[in-house]
């Protein structure tokens, strides 16, 4: 007769978080939060975990460098409740989300790679190629005209007056400028990383001083898809055993 993994082998919470590097607290706010199935209980009302909680744990450690800590415990929850159907449509969000990521920074590259040195047209010449106005270069990026005003304040784009209304007036760099800040932005870079960035691309006019940033990029990537699969293969693992325990 085959052994239930859910009552073999009780552990007591400091056997499953020494297990696991974490402390009793931890192991018993993941049980609150669903990422662990229910502890059983001793006749004296105490804890115990078996076997198959070690694997839930492992498993939900393993997705958090992946997915994230949010939707790890979203994975957790699902399969917990016999839902591994939104289980796995929580996956495809993150591989999803990956993809987009990776699509980003080949077009930050590509935008890089397009960037030549040039000079900005003069601020009083209205019909000059590239200048447009904030509404317009908002809509184009599909950002609101007050991240424009925030990129502004933060040293990323130095648009001119126009000497008739007194808009803002973004000349052909700025909209480069502002294009570049926003590709950065979706891959995670905050305002203060990318001023001195951007500085440097305007004074160089190309990709070199952006180099080692998209080798982080490219890395950062990598290894976020190596740790989804390997949180993959641990939430297998604990699916199997808790499809065992049924």
């Amino acid at each position: 007769m085959r052994q239930n993994p859910q009552t073999a082998g009780r552990l007591r919470p400091i056997d499953l978080a020494r297990r696991h590097g974490l402390s009793t607290q931890a192991v018993r706010n993941y049980e609150a939060a669903g990422i662990l199935p229910a502890a059983g209980r001793t006749a004296h009302g105490y804890r115990t975990y078996a076997p198959l909680h070690a694997h839930a744990l492992t498993a939900f450690l393993a997705l958090v460098p992946g997915h994230g800590h949010g939707s790890a415990t979203s994975i957790m929850r699902a399969v917990n409740r016999d839902d591994p159907e939104e289980a796995f449509r929580i996956v495809d969000e993150s591989h999803a989300q990956l993809l987009e990521d990776r699509r980003t920074l080949q077009a930050v590259e590509r935008a890089l790679r397009d960037l030549r040195p040039g000079v900005a047209p003069a601020p009083d010449d209205a019909s000059s190629s590239g200048r447009m106005f904030v509404g317009p270069l908002a809509g184009k990026l599909g950002i609101r005209p007050a991240t424009l005003r925030k990129w502004e304040r933060a040293g990323l784009v130095t648009p001119s007056r126009d000497p008739r209304t007194g808009y803002r007036v973004y000349a052909d760099t700025d909209v480069r400028d502002a294009g570049l800040a926003h590709q950065l932005r979706r891959g995670g870079y905050r305002l203060d990383q990318i001023a001195p960035l951007i500085a440097q691309v305007r004074a160089a006019g190309g990709l070199e001083p952006l180099t080692a940033a998209l080798r982080d990029w490219h890395a950062r990537l990598a290894a976020r898809g190596r740790a989804m699969l390997a949180g993959a293969a641990e939430l297998d693992a604990y699916l199997r055993h808790a499809h065992d325990g049924h």
